[in-house]
């Protein structure tokens, strides 16, 4: 099967270079109208200029497609609005959303000011949240509509300096989480995608032969399948270097300890029991831990 997005609008933020180019770059190549939208900042998000859009714009057109450059900040709601509607009055509706929009700011957290972590988590999160509010009430009419967040492995797993970064980015797994669930009724499918890639990014971060291995050009794939008409839902996918994974939240069987007053030493006892991978189940919903834990007290307390 071919992945075809004719007849279809995407936005895509952060697409005046890396990865945001590329999905844009992709997703008009495959027959969607797209929006590119890059403020044309700095990596820290500092300063700002539509020529960068404009440029992806004149590419996408050089190559037979169709597409719009809007240079809006993902933090101003109001020209996020804006944008999403410039899209509807242009094309009619907007089928997908990456919110692919960053900035980075590395630090320490002993050495990192808090207007730093403010400004990486208003980008990443606030931004997202932004771009996918603004696009909701379209998606929810027409009964459609495909949104993926740009997580990091830094926030699934961590990374040394970038405790804003993980944070903001860990966030967007929740956020995932949530609205996954309640867009479902609507065909609405939220997903997220974890890419490991060679960008103005990361080009400080990796050495010159690793960073030659991670074309960017190898995360594209994993962003249309998740956008796609027969997108997953509810799916973390991790690429880079031509490999892909799915990231989990599982919860283990855990071990019952009561309510007694030692329970804190039967905790520290059987705390290799509740951390033991074997037997765990990634949840339908957050439900799903009480249901366990008042089950298990219930067979222990009958």
């Amino acid at each position: 099967m071919v992945l075809d997005f004719k007849n279809r609008v995407a936005i895509v933020t952060g697409a005046g270079g890396g990865l945001g180019r590329l999905h844009a770059l992709a997703l008009a190549a495959r027959g969607a109208k797209v929006v590119v939208n890059d403020l044309g900042g700095a990596r820290d998000g500092s300063g700002g200029s539509v020529s960068a859009a404009q440029a992806v714009v004149a590419e996408i057109e050089a190559a037979g497609g169709v597409a719009m450059a809007n240079g809006a900040s993902v933090t101003d709601y109001a020209a996020v609005q804006a944008m999403v509607q410039q899209a509807v009055d242009a094309w009619g509706r907007v089928d997908i959303l990456v919110n692919n929009a960053g900035i980075l700011r590395d630090k320490s957290f002993a050495k990192m000011e808090l207007d730093d972590f403010r400004m990486v988590m208003e980008v990443h999160l606030m931004g997202a949240v932004h771009c996918t509010k603004a696009v909701w009430p379209h998606m929810v009419a027409q009964k459609y509509g495909r949104i993926l967040m740009t997580t990091s492995s830094s926030g699934l797993y961590g990374n040394f300096g970038q405790s804003n970064y993980g944070a903001a980015k860990m966030a967007l797994v929740g956020l995932m989480q949530t609205l996954s669930i309640e867009g479902a009724k609507h065909h609405i499918h939220v997903n997220c995608l974890a890419p490991t890639a060679a960008t103005r990014m990361t080009e400080d971060l990796m050495p010159p032969q690793v960073l030659a291995a991670l074309k960017p050009e190898a995360v594209v794939p994993a962003m249309l399948v998740l956008v796609g008409q027969d997108a997953p839902n509810r799916t973390t996918l991790c690429a880079g270097a031509g490999s892909v994974e799915a990231a989990q939240i599982t919860l283990t069987q855990g071990s019952w300890i009561g309510l007694d007053g030692d329970a804190p030493e039967q905790l520290h006892a059987a705390l290799a029991t509740v951390v033991d991978g074997s037997g765990a189940s990634v949840p339908a919903s957050g439900a799903a831990q009480g249901a366990l834990e008042i089950g298990r007290a219930s067979q222990h307390l009958s």
